[in-house]
């Protein structure tokens, strides 16, 4: 399997480890000479949210791909990306994170994923849900998990 196109997908929780998941996108894609798609996915009052805070004219008129591209997030690891020589792009989606990731995967033909995510017990998966469990067991392609610490 050749690796073209890495989706990396970041949430709320990611942006105290922006360094970390871009060392390990720059492991996996540098090498191969992949794309990387990072992608952001907002539920709607996220995304509600960030447009008022970005002053977006309206939350109609905001597109998801430029509200994502203007998160802090997004422009850290796009910074870290382009230093290190990665083409990178961005997407946004708004919706189940999950459900949108996995959609953004199969959108961009995505051949690897790559999710952040943190340790959780049993029973915080069963009450709360896991993101990056369910892209796990959905994607159409293999997901590199990077746990952190918190």
């Amino acid at each position: 399997m050749a690796l073209e196109t890495l989706l990396l997908a970041v949430g709320p929780n990611d942006a105290n480890r922006t360094e970390e998941l871009a060392d390990t996108v720059i492991d996996i894609a540098g090498p191969a000479g992949a794309d990387v798609v990072v992608a952001h996915v907002f539920t709607d009052d996220e995304y509600e949210n960030v447009v008022d805070r970005l002053e977006f004219s309206a939350v109609a008129e905001a597109d998801p791909d430029e509200v994502a591209d203007r998160h802090t997030t997004i422009r850290e690891l796009r910074e870290l990306l382009t230093e290190a020589d990665i083409p990178t792009s961005v997407r946004g989606s708004v919706g189940d994170h999950g459900d949108e990731i996995v959609a953004l995967a199969k959108d961009i033909s995505a051949d690897l994923v790559v999710v952040g995510g943190r340790k959780r017990s049993p029973t915080g998966k069963a009450v709360f849900g896991s993101v990056a469990q369910e892209v796990m067991l959905s994607a159409p392609c293999p997901v590199t998990f990077v746990r952190g610490d918190e």
